[in-house]
């Protein structure tokens, strides 16, 4: 198994799964992931559930370490400092302060400045303009999750993981962030997100990262993915079989 798309090994890496493995006590959640993760269009994650792709982006954001193998990160050139990553959950908690306030802690946690203006900036970024005293916990759920994404982008991070953030979503939602991601990886950040949706897999996806049973199957153009997947379980997944993981 490749572990990097073709149509994006001329890039330099940012991060490389090499062998990693996580386990609990009783339980083998990832094996022998060998990934390397490059500057490009959007990675989407896809898989049937119980795959690994939440775990896959806990590893990578560093909130867990591996139980085997190694992730690891070039170094980084002179006065550049360590790579910047940033993480958005399905669920994101909202703290209870208004939504600026909501994105100056994450500017403060950042080490950025936090002025009114870079605070509106980054709200309006999102589609939140005129929306900075509302208490943050009063937002729908759309517009909380564009306020995690405007905390997240705070840092201006150069890879930003998304874990499902659209999958309790609206329609009007969704398109909401489609259009951020399309915005935010036009803008040179490298996302890599999680998804059950097919549809949006191919509305964002420049490389697919196709998971089963805690292992990397297939990563290739998403194009190429879903017009020649090369493993049964790929195939049965895209034609809504249940794949058992």
């Amino acid at each position: 198994m490749l572990d990097s798309c073709p149509e994006t090994r001329s890039a330099a890496i940012l991060m490389r799964f090499d062998g990693v493995g996580l386990s609990t006590a009783t339980t083998t959640i990832l094996r022998e992931i060998r990934l390397e993760l490059r500057p490009g269009p959007p990675t989407m994650l896809l898989g049937p559930n119980g795959a690994g792709k939440t775990s896959l982006l806990r590893l990578a954001m560093g909130l867990v370490e591996p139980s085997d193998g190694r992730l690891e990160s070039p170094p980084a050139p002179p006065n550049q400092g360590p790579l910047r990553k940033a993480i958005v959950f399905q669920r994101p908690v909202m703290l209870r302060r208004s939504a600026a306030a909501n994105v100056a802690f994450a500017m403060k946690a950042a080490s950025r400045p936090r002025d009114a203006g870079a605070v509106a900036a980054l709200l309006s970024r999102v589609g939140l303009a005129g929306l900075d005293d509302r208490p943050a916990r009063r937002l729908s759920g759309g517009e909380q999750q564009r306020l995690a994404l405007a905390r997240a982008l705070a840092s201006e991070p150069q890879l930003l993981f998304l874990d499902e953030p659209t999958a309790s979503l609206d329609p009007q939602g969704t398109k909401a962030i489609e259009d951020i991601v399309t915005a935010v990886a036009a803008a040179g950040t490298k996302i890599v997100m999680s998804t059950h949706d097919l549809g949006q897999a191919r509305r964002l996806a420049g490389e697919i990262v196709f998971l089963a049973g805690g292992r990397l199957l297939e990563h290739s153009p998403a194009g190429d993915f879903f017009k020649r997947p090369r493993t049964d379980a790929a195939r049965r997944f895209l034609a809504g079989d249940i794949v058992l993981t």
